[in-house]
């Protein structure tokens, strides 16, 4: 999982094989040399996650949307979702709200965490988020979005960018308009998940709508939904023209897919899923690093969901599954993957 240093990674950037878009790309003051970045999961991207993408090629990452209001009020939850490290870098903090006044204020608090880019939310379809005006909820209300991000434009000196939907549904595709808006009001670059609030996460998403914004836009943009491997990123730099691209669901349980979109677009090269025991090993590597940074009670909670994706595709994946809602150990989750290694060797 060793890091390529920037010299390297320039001159394969160099040679690209097609991709759309100027290397390395440059938004507002930050330099990104690559391909994917990681996309800013709710109670998934979190630290320990977050640098175990880095390890393995994702060239931006996005922390979990922080809410605007918590920050204000000095919410120690807010705290801890933007605490950002050394070993994440480029990174953003994601911010989400409703009232300009106070997303700007947030802004300037969360700079104590030394963020390179602050996120601006105005994509996220929870109902406790968009039925309380923010997220996707924004965009029924294209004005105030670009009031807010006016507002965090001036209140901080790093670059702002807004991450959206196509629109609310179908009847409401505004992703052109509200990006125009969003640049107009000093944003250096948007992301653009090619589905509606209402569509949720099916179906597939729409390059041809992420195209036109592109098309609107002079600014950079980020191109967002079933980014799963190479082919699916070239796929979207291809059909969209985006400058980057964002993987969110694609990379649960396989922080490798940076690794593998980095090898296909740079080399045309397909590289395989980690067999079992690497696959293991790195399961292993991201809990033991979510306890040490939350404690091995919380950490292990938290495991869970992790240790489940991991899993996905494994023979006897159900009855793991299972056995990972009991976890509450580290030396339980160990002996689960030498379990699981030792059946796999069996079969063979």
């Amino acid at each position: 999982m060793r890091q390529r240093d920037n010299a390297t990674i320039f001159i394969i950037l160099f040679f690209h094989r097609g991709v759309k878009g100027v290397f390395p790309l440059q938004i507002g003051s930050v330099y990104i040399n690559g391909y994917a970045a990681l996309a800013p999961m709710a109670g998934v991207a979190d630290r320990a996650f977050r640098e175990l993408c880095i390890e393995y090629g994702a060239v931006y990452v996005v922390g979990e949307m922080a809410s605007a209001k918590g920050i204000s009020l000095g919410g120690s939850k807010s705290r801890e979702l933007l605490l950002l490290t050394a070993a994440e870098r480029p990174a953003a903090v994601q911010l989400f709200g409703e009232d300009p006044a106070v997303m700007a204020q947030a802004a300037r608090q969360a700079m104590a965490y030394g963020p390179d880019i602050i996120d601006l939310n105005m994509g996220c379809p929870a109902p406790k988020i968009a039925g309380n005006g923010g997220g996707a909820a924004l965009m029924r209300r294209p004005e105030l979005a670009a009031a807010i991000t006016a507002a965090c434009v001036q209140s901080v000196p790093v670059p702002v960018t807004v991450k959206m939907r196509l629109g609310w549904d179908a009847e409401h595709l505004n992703a052109v308009e509200l990006a125009r808006l969003c640049e107009r009001a000093g944003a250096a670059a948007v992301t653009v998940h090619g589905r509606t609030k209402a569509q949720m996460y099916a179906p597939p998403v729409d390059l041809d709508r992420i195209r036109e914004v592109r098309r609107a836009i002079s600014i950079p943009l980020i191109g967002n939904g079933d980014v799963i491997d190479g082919p699916s990123a070239q796929r979207m730099f291809d059909e969209t023209g985006c400058n980057l691209v964002m993987v969110g669901r694609g990379a649960l349980g396989r922080p490798w897919v940076f690794r593998q979109i980095q090898a296909y677009l740079s080399e045309g090269t397909i590289l395989p899923e980690p067999p079992l025991p690497e696959r293991m090993d790195v399961m292993t590597y991201h809990i033991e690093q979510l306890c040490a940074y939350n404690g091995e009670f919380l950490g292990m909670r938290q495991a869970r969901k992790h240790a489940a994706w991991y899993m996905k595709g494994i023979r006897g994946a159900a009855r793991y599954r299972q056995e990972i809602g009991a976890l509450s150990s580290l030396e339980e989750l160990r002996a689960l993957a030498k379990k699981v290694i030792s059946n796999s060797e069996q079969l063979m």
